[in-house]
């Protein structure tokens, strides 16, 4: 179908679907109290462009629910930082939950750990190829010391082979941290031989290489398997049962790297709460709780609240829907849907993100996506005018936080600071 009859036929079915659906109800709001607040402050104060809004109040909350939570179970709290990749984020975090235990993804963001928080504990949160360990250690400034600091995640046989002979050129000794797999089956190692050949690989060369722990990820634990696969607590105990067996196996066949002080790393944002009733992992890593995005719209976060938003201008309101080429007999869409009569351009879209106040805005599916200027439709009963403040919640953080320069602190409904994200 070419785009003009694509357009016709949007009209035409406002006209025929009447004979066959309800006729549709106003679905817009105006701000509530909270948004108004953010709306206000923002007009006054903000940049007047898409930025990325966090709410110190609401993650203040959730941050006192995962360590609280992880304290009852004497758990170490190790902060994900792809999820929260801003140097002053990271410090509050930091700072307000009483650790230095990083898990970092992505080499650059590794350099800019290792230089602006050198008394850090480092895991990788997943395996790396070679060469960007590599590049790791060709970047490395200041006094951060890797083979005391730092874990590199290895998940098979051959990436400890690798990074051995990385280690041997470099002159140097890296501790190699093991994935295993626990249940979600996105890599690591699941049997006895493989971990086998890992363990008698870093055994025999303790000159560069050095056991470390294991980092087991169990987000499918939380992420919403149906009941009938089995509950939140029965998955994590069968992931538990397999992070034991590779516990005792290193015990068993290689009591030498064994030691009270190894990393056990374990959980999620999806699976924190759950974790104090297990007693295999030391540690829980979590990152995206603290924000709560709303693909973590879960049961296990039931408790937690939204803390980051997307805020941007209106910067046009041209009134009921008009589609291009059926001009003036669009007045037969908003005629029928009270949610078209409303016409708003936003500054910049096409986010990862879910409109969210005021309550009732929706994308026109006519006109489609636009980084530029995006159009959203709704009843009068939003009230938005221009210079007013769409807000949308994104979908996920990792990705969306990098996107709008300086992240905006806010407390109380007032902007306290301005946080520059990490340097991708």
């Amino acid at each position: 179908m070419n785009r003009r009859n694509f357009v016709l036929g949007a009209g035409a079915a406002a006209i025929v679907g009447g004979g066959l659906l309800a006729r549709p109800s106003a679905h817009g709001q105006p701000y509530d109290d909270y948004f108004k607040t953010l709306n206000e402050e923002l007009k006054k104060n903000g940049p007047m462009r898409p930025c990325l809004v966090i709410d110190l109040d609401r993650m203040d909350h959730n941050l006192d629910l995962v360590t609280s939570t992880l304290a009852r179970g004497g758990k170490h709290y190790r902060i994900v930082e792809k999820s929260l990749p801003s140097q002053k984020l990271i410090e509050y975090i930091s700072k307000k939950a009483g650790t230095r235990r990083l898990m970092s993804f992505h080499q650059p963001f590794l350099n800019d750990d290792a230089a602006l928080f050198p008394d850090a504990d480092l895991l990788l949160g997943k395996p790396l190829p070679v060469r960007s360990a590599e590049l790791f250690y060709k970047n490395l400034k200041g006094p951060f010391d890797p083979a005391r600091q730092l874990q590199w995640l290895n998940d098979t046989p051959l990436r400890v082979q690798q990074y051995l002979e990385l280690a041997r050129g470099l002159n140097t000794r890296m501790r190699i941290n093991i994935e295993i797999d626990v249940g979600l089956h996105r890599g690591g190692v699941a049997d006895d031989a493989t971990l086998a050949q890992m363990l008698d690989l870093i055994a025999a060369n303790p000159d560069h290489l050095e056991f470390s722990g294991f980092m087991g990820y169990d987000a499918h634990v939380g992420m919403g398997v149906p009941h009938i696969l089995g509950t939140a607590p029965e998955l994590l105990a069968k992931a538990m049962a397999l992070y034991q067996a590779r516990v005792d196996f290193v015990r068993s066949h290689a009591p030498k790297l064994w030691h009270d002080n190894l990393t056990l790393n374990a959980g999620g944002s999806p699976s924190y709460k759950l974790h104090p009733a297990e007693h295999v992992s030391s540690e829980i890593s979590t990152g995206t709780a603290l924000l709560k995005p709303s693909h973590y719209d879960l049961e296990t976060l039931a408790e937690h609240v939204p803390a980051v938003f997307i805020a941007t201008p209106v910067i046009k309101a041209t009134g009921p829907i008009e589609l291009p080429a059926l001009d003036e007999k669009s007045t037969i869409i908003s005629w029928w849907d009270p949610n078209q009569r409303g016409t708003y351009f936003i500054y910049g879209g096409w986010w990862l993100a879910d409109y969210e106040s005021p309550r009732g805005l929706q994308f026109n599916p006519t006109f489609g996506h636009s980084a530029n200027q995006e159009i959203i439709n709704a009843s009068p009963n939003v009230n938005l005018k221009v210079d007013d403040q769409v807000f949308l919640r994104p979908q996920i953080v990792e990705a969306v936080l990098l996107q709008f320069g300086d992240l905006i602190a806010m407390r109380g409904g007032k902007i306290v600071d301005y946080w520059p994200p990490l340097s991708a």
